[in-house]
């Protein structure tokens, strides 16, 4: 029964902001499912590849060439390109949603206008709707924006981080 209020209240409260809305909620939804994503991707599978990485570095018997300088730089690069997948897209998402709030701003104005143009009058009652369109979208850009802003800068820094501690685990030997 609460799961159901629940949805009955997140419904009217998209109705409520308009169209622009709902693109601000599958937004939001895209940009969490990719966070979780990455903090999965942590937790989960980047150890065991680190690992297997590693090995593969430690049962080397050549470390100081040209040739094995380049085997780890390439595996380096390899994992900091893993590390880094759709972070870009976070970053991107988190920067659409207040733009995406703005955009209902202006819809929302845009149906104020539209009330008064047509009752020829400034109703409060008829405006009321037009400027609760214009106001939630913006509120709720920001919100999305906000909230994905922390957990993308933190992943950044920790795939940062990892790159460092995995260029650490590869130690190289001067050359003979």
């Amino acid at each position: 029964m609460f799961l159901f209020d629940i949805v009955d209240v997140i419904r009217d409260f998209l109705e409520r902001g308009g169209d622009v809305l709902w693109l601000i909620f599958f937004t939001l939804v895209l940009l969490w499912a990719l966070i979780i994503e990455r903090f999965m991707y942590f937790k989960n599978e980047f150890p065991v590849e680190k690992k297997e990485a590693i090995d593969e570095w430690g049962t080397r018997t050549d470390k100081s060439s040209w040739y094995a300088h380049k085997i780890r730089q390439a595996t380096i690069s390899r994992m900091s390109t893993k590390l880094n997948q759709n972070i870009s897209v976070i970053k991107m998402l988190v920067a659409m949603c207040p733009l995406m709030g703005l955009l209902g701003t202006v819809t929302g104005m845009i149906a104020v206008f539209d009330v008064m143009a047509e009752t020829g009058t400034v109703n409060a009652r008829l405006m009321a709707s037009g400027i609760s369109m214009a106001t939630i979208p913006t509120m709720s850009g920001m919100v999305a924006a906000l909230s994905g802003l922390y957990f993308g800068s933190l992943l950044e820094s920790k795939a940062k981080k990892e790159q460092q501690k995995l260029a650490d685990a590869l130690p190289v030997s001067e050359s003979v």
